[in-house]
Formats: structure tokens, C-alpha cells, sequence
């Protein structure tokens, strides 16, 4: 069981309710849950990731790449195959939903699959309007006079 108080973070910050849920939500995901299928996450540039999945065994019109509500779903649904009598196996095929959560400002560019892996680029794309800006600096005697004339 865990015993973490958030209060502190809420009270000396404004604005990062995001990231108080966001470790919530981590702190609470049961550790043992399931690692099926397999996956990577990486870093490729300063503003861009791959997240590439194992999906051997899978065809594309199986696969599908889903974002919606700050969340990329990479789920699979295996068609019906023939009956086959299997000695050993070992590469799993069956149905899945991965999920991965979005941070602001990241979308999802591209999905490929080959090779058995399905390669997902994301970039984040910051605003111009959230992007930092120079403010220039007027004399102090430019203000006064300006405040007078108007």
C-alpha cells in the first residue's frame, strides 16, 4: 500500500495538476501487470521518440494505432486461423491493447510495421504562441514620455 501526500506539491506549485495525477496514476498501476507484447522506447532526437512494439505474427490489418484523449492505443485482434496441433508454443499471437500516455505538444508522425515490429515515430511540436520570446526593453525616459502623450 502506499502513503504519499501530494498537498506540498499543490501547495507551492500552479499549474502542474498534470504531473501530480500523472504520478498518481503510476504509483497506483499494479507492478505485476502483464509485459505481453514486448516493446521499446527511443530517444532519436531532441524532440522525437520511437516506440517500436514485437508483433510477430501479425499482419497489418490485424494492428491498429489509435491516439485519442493524450493517448496512443496499439491494440491487435488475431483473425480466426485453422485448427493446428501445436508441440511447442512459444510465440504468442493473442489479442492485446497497449497504452501509452501522451504528454502535451506530442503527436504521433508515422506507424510501420516490418520485420515483426510495428515502429511508431512521435515529435513533440511546441506552439509558436507557448515558444519563448525576446521582449525588448525600453528606456525608462521612452515610457514616461509615451504615458504623457497618450
Amino acid at each position: 500500500m502506499r502513503n504519499f501526500d501530494l498537498s506540498p506539491l499543490y501547495r507551492a506549485t500552479v499549474g502542474f495538476d498534470q504531473i501530480a495525477d500523472l504520478m498518481d496514476r503510476v504509483l497506483t498501476n499494479d507492478v505485476s501487470r502483464e509485459s505481453y507484447p514486448p516493446y521499446n522506447i527511443e530517444k532519436i532526437a531532441d524532440d522525437g521518440w520511437r516506440i517500436s512494439v514485437a508483433v510477430a505474427g501479425f499482419a497489418e490489418s490485424d494492428l491498429s494505432v489509435e491516439v485519442r484523449e493524450n493517448a496512443l492505443f496499439i491494440t491487435a485482434k488475431k483473425a480466426d486461423e485453422e485448427e493446428r496441433t501445436y508441440l511447442h508454443r512459444g510465440i504468442a499471437t493473442r489479442a492485446f491493447e497497449r497504452r501509452f500516455h501522451l504528454a502535451d505538444h506530442v503527436r504521433v508522425t508515422g506507424a510501420a510495421h516490418e520485420h515483426g515490429m510495428l515502429h511508431i515515430d512521435l515529435v513533440r511540436e511546441v506552439p509558436e504562441a507557448l515558444k519563448p520570446r525576446r521582449i525588448e526593453i525600453a528606456q525608462s525616459k521612452d515610457v514616461e514620455h509615451k504615458a504623457i502623450e497618450a
